[in-house]
């Protein structure tokens, strides 16, 4: 049995933000990430709303678009701790967890905690490391803690893992497997900037003037705090019924060999319920079911074998499910 490690992380804990509090500040890191990533302001706020949804995010796109930089300006936008883990064929598990290792002197394990142990953690092209590697990620990203030798270590809290992969290179890439998939809430993709966007960028030669003089505009407590409130957005009985019918109507549907998991079906509504927080509501509407069922569900989806020849695509069998499934009517949606 897995004993808890007293070295339990710093826990700072905030008044419940009121749902003002919330939306503005929700927008003030938005604005301050965007200062490094140019014209991808609706990739940032999806990132934050895996934050505060208590999720983890997979970016999937071409090198040299800013991955990287997204992660970065988000840990020190919220004043947060930064960890990267460059996932290669030859990492170890250890490499991502941490180690204990043996002290001579005191005759015990002194465990060395792995870069894991960061607000935000970056796993860059995870897809290049074995399975095994890949796996270490699950503890973390499913229950908040990692245990090594025993011993059950917390991580902090929030906890976010950024992971990037890319789609175009498959040589020498192993791909997630369906468990790792799913670990993720959301699924991005930032694509190249808009010309006046990458002119911006030329400008400011990139982010390597801007990273270093970005400050804070919230802390890691006021991120939990907003967190905890979303978690308490009401999502009222019509909009789990619709929830629910999107998922039903995925795993009947031809094209998919297979759809929505009921995991699938609650980490949707904990996203619906974190942009509904982030706009000053206390309620969910199934505008935020519409926003954000691409890229909380596509990922998660099995094309069947003759779907994918005919050219069908995840997104747009999401896109088509949104457009066959009844939509509750507004009374319905709040009671």
């Amino acid at each position: 049995m897995a004993e808890t490690s007293p070295l339990e992380p710093a826990r700072r804990t905030r008044p419940d933000p009121t749902p003002d509090e919330v939306t503005s500040r929700y927008h003030a890191v938005v604005d301050n990430v965007n200062r490094v990533i140019q014209g991808k302001s609706e990739v940032v706020e999806l990132v934050l709303l895996g934050v505060l949804a208590g999720g983890h995010v997979l970016v999937e796109d071409v090198p040299g678009v800013g991955k990287t930089s997204l992660a970065k300006a988000l840990a020190a936008s919220i004043q947060g701790s930064f960890g990267r883990i460059q996932f290669t064929p030859d990492l170890l598990p250890s490499d991502v967890v941490g180690v204990s290792v043996y002290d001579r002197r005191s005759s015990t394990f002194d465990f060395r905690p792995g870069p894991v142990f960061a607000n935000v953690v970056l796993a860059d092209e995870i897809n290049r490391a074995s399975p095994k590697t890949q796996s270490a990620l699950l503890e973390a990203m499913a229950e908040g803690q990692v245990t090594v030798g025993g011993t059950t270590y917390p991580l902090e809290d929030p906890f976010l893992v950024l992971a990037t992969q890319n789609p175009a290179e498959h040589e020498g890439a192993y791909p997630l497997p369906d468990s790792q998939l799913d670990r993720f809430l959301l699924r991005v993709s930032m694509g190249y900037p808009a010309a006046e966007a990458e002119v911006a960028v030329l400008e400011s030669d990139g982010a390597v003037e801007v990273l270093p003089r970005l400050r804070p505009v919230v802390d890691a407590a006021d991120v939990a705090a907003m967190a905890a409130a979303a978690r308490r957005t009401h999502v009222a009985p019509g909009i789990r019924h619709y929830l629910v019918d999107l998922a039903a109507a995925s795993r009947t549907d031809p094209r998919l060999a297979l759809g929505m998991s009921p995991r699938a079906t609650l980490s949707l509504q904990r996203a619906t319920q974190a942009r509904a927080a982030t706009r000053g509501r206390d309620f969910v509407v199934p505008d935020d079911v519409k926003a954000l069922a691409v890229p909380a569900v596509a990922h998660r989806l099995l094309l069947a074998p003759e779907a994918a020849l005919a050219g069908a695509t995840r997104s747009r069998v999401v896109e088509d499910l949104l457009a066959s499934v009844p939509v509750p009517t507004s009374a319905g949606a709040r009671r």
